[in-house]
C-alpha cells in the first residue's frame, strides 16, 4: 500500500500557501476535502486516506480563491482557477511494500510546477 501527502508554496509571497482548499478525487468520487495549514501542508489528507490503493487519482487546488483572499490582482476570469494534478499510484513492488507519494505544488497566479517529492 502507499501513502499520500502534499505541500503548497506560494511563489508570490515566497511562503507556504496557508488556507488553500484542496480535494482528492478518484474518477468521479471525491475522497477528501481539506485546507492547507500554516505550513502549506494538509496532514488530514494522510490521516484520512491512510494506505491508498493502486490507481489513478487527481488533486485539485483552489488557486484563484486562495490568491483572492490574499488580495493578489487576478485577471477576469483568472488564468489559473483550479489546478488539477492527475497522478498514478502504482501497485506495491514484489516485497509487498508501497511507496510514499508526496505531491508538492509551487504556484503563482500565472504558473505552477509539481514533481514527485519525497
Amino acid at each position: 500500500m502507499s501513502t499520500l501527502s502534499t505541500h503548497v508554496l506560494d511563489l508570490v509571497s515566497g511562503r507556504p500557501a496557508a488556507g488553500m482548499a484542496i480535494s482528492l478525487w478518484m474518477g468521479q468520487d471525491c475522497l477528501f476535502r481539506g485546507v492547507t495549514n500554516a505550513d502549506g501542508r494538509c496532514p488530514e489528507l494522510s490521516q484520512h486516506m491512510g494506505e491508498m490503493q493502486a490507481g489513478a487519482y487527481r488533486l485539485d487546488f483552489a488557486v484563484a480563491d486562495y490568491f483572492r483572499t490574499r488580495d493578489v490582482a487576478l485577471s477576469d476570469p483568472p488564468f489559473l482557477d483550479v489546478v488539477p494534478i492527475a497522478f498514478g499510484v502504482a501497485r506495491p513492488g514484489p516485497d509487498g511494500k508501497g511507496g510514499h507519494y508526496h505531491v508538492p505544488l509551487l504556484v503563482s497566479p500565472y504558473g505552477f510546477s509539481t514533481y514527485r517529492g519525497s
